[in-house]
């Protein structure tokens, strides 16, 4: 009998995790569930998974924090985010830090599995649920934007458009997280940002710009 394929499943929210579990453990092998994500690159280690099934939303950390450190200690491990965004900028960054796929929480499991199955063999995965353009913010808006910003604010978009979380930039920056919170505010006010996701998504286009524009 051929051996099944194992997977470390990452998601905070227990009924979804369970469900995950469930619905999963016919066709692979769960080699182990985090709720957050501080030890998910030694659980690799420990349990040696071939697949990572990876919340971005997770309470510790931003997913897009976790994927680099993973491949970092392990680069033959494959990553496959599972979202309630279906967001093209969200889908790119992802892939750009070394996902190799993306699908929504909306998504049906028949679909889940197939994108399981495609990332194993070695693909990359976007589900059709995602839209195909990113519909970034204009170039002109962005640079003007962002140009306003102080340049401690313009220091925590480009940390926040690396997957960092309020505490970690917190902890980098040297500053109280109500500090960082307080900036977060005001950068969005200054923007004209009306969520915190819409923060995250301007972060993660500045980002992806800067790095065009550096050829890296």
């Amino acid at each position: 009998m051929s051996r099944k394929p194992s997977l470390l499943l990452v998601e905070d929210h227990h009924l979804v995790l369970e469900g995950l579990r469930l619905e999963l453990q016919g066709e692979f092998r769960i080699a182990g569930t985090l709720a957050t994500g501080e030890g998910v690159a030694k659980a690799c280690r420990e349990l040696g998974p071939d697949l990572v099934l990876l919340d971005l939303s997770l309470p510790d950390r931003s997913g897009l924090e976790v994927i680099p450190q993973v491949l970092s200690e392990m680069p033959g491990i494959k990553i496959l985010v599972v979202t309630m965004h279906r967001d093209r900028v969200l889908a790119d960054a992802v892939l750009q830090a070394g996902a190799a796929g993306f699908i929504p929480k909306d998504a049906e499991v028949a679909e889940l599995r197939s994108a399981i199955r495609r990332v194993l063999a070695g693909e990359r995965y976007v589900s059709p649920l995602v839209s195909t353009s990113a519909a970034p913010y204009p170039s002109s808006a962005l640079s003007v934007g962002f140009a306003q910003l102080t340049p401690r604010q313009q220091e925590i978009v480009r940390l926040l458009g690396d997957g960092k979380s309020t505490a970690r930039i917190a902890e980098e920056l040297h500053v109280t997280a109500n500090t960082v919170t307080f900036h977060r505010m005001r950068i969005r006010k200054a923007l004209g940002i009306p969520t915190e996701w819409g923060l995250l998504r301007y972060a993660l286009v500045v980002r992806m710009g800067e790095e065009r524009s550096s050829g890296t």
